[in-house]
């Protein structure tokens, strides 16, 4: 089902949720695609309104989609109150903090890194690698070792408050790669991919040009086994881009989202002619139907747009939300619909 923005607006009376950010987890309100004319940016949970006003800078100028995304989502790399999310980001279990990016342009072209330290921008080293390299990753030292020889600042990247938190994990918790124990053991609330523990910002956005690109970042799941990597910086999991159907991504437990070549599956969908949230909902489907007993306790949300400026959500758990920024309304918050 298609609305434009007007329409859509005007539907919220009947139920269909339009949030701003001040009260975005306020009510249980679900809503369906919509679409919105001219350049657009949507990013994943409430903290995207801020990375899409500075994307939105780019943007409203007929910058490319590129562009945008990547200065997008500098905004909670570099923010340390964001403990999920580049500087600040919780550290793993021998308190190192490591970051996962990915990057993805309307030509197919995609840079990533992994188990990345010490930087605070890991999206700005994924774009170096995508056009500086001959490949599409790098990982631990070596993506590190890149970093520094494109001019890129060492920096310690666990701030007093992140440390704290994981010196008393470690009070409590023991070092065996158990799934998940860091969440039931260290703060049960603090689930990935909850309204505590957003663990990902996934933004994608259509410029002027109707050019697709997207970004993924994130410090990954907290206090995980050194050198776990994530859905985020693996194209076709965590982010997709075919600028000629759409683009998809996606939060929350990565393991899961690998597994189904999340992202990937969102956008072939979408070629085949699903709406973006029903793209998304078959996506999470998947996830459910082969592990339905593990898909009760975590969290995976898919964010996609097309090439037409529709765009949606769904998610496993409700509590997962998407920012919107077009030309008319730049803190647009919306409830994604969820299978629970």
């Amino acid at each position: 089902m298609k609305y434009n923005r007007r329409k859509f607006l005007g539907m919220s009376a009947l139920g269909l949720p339009i949030l701003s950010s001040a009260n975005v987890f306020a009510g249980l309100g679900r809503a369906e695609s919509v679409s919105a004319e001219g350049p657009l940016v949507i990013s994943t949970w409430d903290f995207g309104v801020e990375a899409n006003a500075a994307a939105w800078k780019i943007l409203k100028n007929g910058g490319r989609a590129l562009d945008a995304v990547e200065q997008g989502v500098w905004v909670p790399e570099a923010d340390p109150k964001n403990q999920t999310i580049g500087l600040g980001g919780f550290p793993d279990r021998d308190g190192k903090v490591t970051l996962d990016a990915c990057i993805m342009d309307e030509n197919g072209n995609c840079g990533s890194v992994a188990a990345l330290e010490h930087i605070v921008h890991p999206i700005s080293v994924a774009r170096k690698v995508m056009e500086k390299t001959p490949h599409v990753m790098l990982v631990g030292d070596g993506a590190l070792q890149f970093a520094l020889q494109q001019g890129f600042k060492k920096e310690n990247l666990l701030t007093p408050e992140s440390e704290k938190a994981w010196k008393e994990w470690l009070k409590t918790s023991q070092y065996k790669p158990v799934i998940n124990i860091e969440n039931k053991s260290f703060a049960p609330k603090r689930l990935p991919g909850n309204q505590y523990n957003h663990d990902t910002i996934g933004m994608l956005a259509l410029d002027a040009k109707g050019n697709l690109s997207g970004a993924c970042t994130t410090s990954g799941m907290a206090f995980k086994l050194h050198g776990r990597v994530g859905d985020s910086p693996i194209i076709g999991a965590g982010l997709y881009v075919d600028n000629e159907v759409g683009g998809a991504t996606s939060t929350g437990v990565g393991e899961e989202v690998i597994r189904n070549v999340g992202s990937f599956l969102v956008v072939e969908l979408m070629r085949q002619g699903y709406s973006p949230e029903d793209a998304c909902k078959e996506a999470v489907m998947r996830i459910i139907k082969k592990k339905p007993e593990t898909a009760k306790e975590i969290q995976v949300g898919f964010l996609a747009l097309n090439k037409k400026g529709e765009y949606g959500a769904y998610a496993i758990q409700k509590g997962f939300s998407y920012a919107v920024c077009n030309d008319k309304d730049q803190k647009l918050v919306v409830r994604g619909r969820s299978f629970y």
